[in-house]
């Protein structure tokens, strides 16, 4: 054997017994500090979440987790920099379900591939969308509005807080399923679209616990249905969709996860969605979800890929129908 690849093969043996099995490698993980990336703004609810989560995680781990917000750019200046980590668990991000599934479609080009470039570890939260209407509304239920919108095709208004905003994708997706029309009205900020909804500008809106629950306690609108399988433990008064005929089946959910760079060992994303499950299962981040207002989507790995695949079909379709582009 030539003398200088025999000394190229003793130092990769070396490098290798030096790394360890993948499982060692998860047994000792993490050896420093673990990166969180999020899109999110500093103060946000989803940047409390985050924090809250961090904390617990960075007492197991016995390392500090940061939270590093990258917020703007559709997510683009988060995902940027997530790219540039090494694939051993030390730098991960969380981005929304909008990142991961429906910008894929919204988009005619994206700087990075929701498919390629993200090992999906765990869903963190999940948040569900009530439908709002104005306290004195005629409708009671989405089916209602379901029927009012049969009846006069286009004349019934919904708002959202802007263009491709999973309000406006959830809309959609009620159009699609339900064969209906009606006339989108794109807000600038959130706060205005609730106040355009108890002022009757628009019919009707989705809504989260977070961003409409506070009109809703002031009793300036009211919940008339969630776009969910069943009722949420934040609101259980208000029935799910799937508890009237005319709408089963619908729902609008929105969520957001975490994922690790392409490479990142099983072992390794394993641990990691283990740990995450323990503290989400905390009574203090529980206690914090709830007054944020989101709630918790318990699947590992393999899961999470699965229903990433799920909602990638659904939306496409819902996107390509309404031909629906942001670019």
């Amino acid at each position: 054997m030539n003398p200088r690849i025999r000394t190229v093969s003793i130092f990769a043996a070396a490098a290798m017994l030096s790394l360890g099995s993948p499982q060692a490698q998860a047994e000792a993980f993490p050896s420093r500090p673990v990166r969180i990336i999020t899109p999110s703004s500093a103060g946000s609810g989803l940047d409390a979440a985050l924090r809250t989560l961090a904390e617990l995680l960075g007492k197991k781990w016995g390392q500090p987790v940061i939270i590093d917000n990258k917020p703007g750019g559709n997510g683009f200046i988060a995902i940027a920099g997530f790219k540039q980590g090494r694939p051993d668990g030390h730098e991960l991000i969380a981005p929304d379900s909008s990142q991961i599934v429906t910008h894929a479609h919204t988009f005619h080009k994206l700087p990075y591939d929701p498919r390629k470039d993200f090992e999906p570890i765990r869903p963190i939260l999940i948040t569900d969308f009530y439908i709002t209407v104005a306290k004195d509304s005629p409708y009671n239920s989405l089916a209602d509005i379901v029927a009012a919108a049969k009846a006069q095709p286009g004349k019934l208004t919904y708002g959202s807080w802007f263009v491709g905003s999973p309000g406006h994708l959830g809309a959609l997706r009620l159009e699609s399923q339900t064969g209906i029309k009606m006339t989108h009205i794109p807000y600038k900020e959130m706060p205005q679209l609730y106040v355009g909804v108890s002022n009757k500008e628009v019919d009707w809106a989705l809504g989260s616990a977070a961003s409409a629950g506070p009109m809703e306690k002031a009793g300036k609108i009211k919940f008339i249905g969630l776009g969910a399988k069943k009722r949420s433990s934040i609101y259980p008064e208000v029935p799910s969709t799937d508890e009237s005929p005319a709408t089963i089946g619908y729902e609008n959910t929105a969520w957001v996860g975490l994922f690790a760079p392409p490479g990142t060992p099983k072992a390794i994303k394993e641990k990691i969605s283990a740990d995450v499950r323990e503290a989400l299962a905390a009574k203090a981040v529980q206690d914090r979800y709830r007054t944020l207002g989101y709630d918790v989507m318990d699947l590992g790995p393999d899961q999470f890929a699965e229903r990433i695949r799920a909602d990638d079909a659904v939306w496409k379709k819902v996107i390509q129908e309404a031909g629906l582009k942001l670019d």
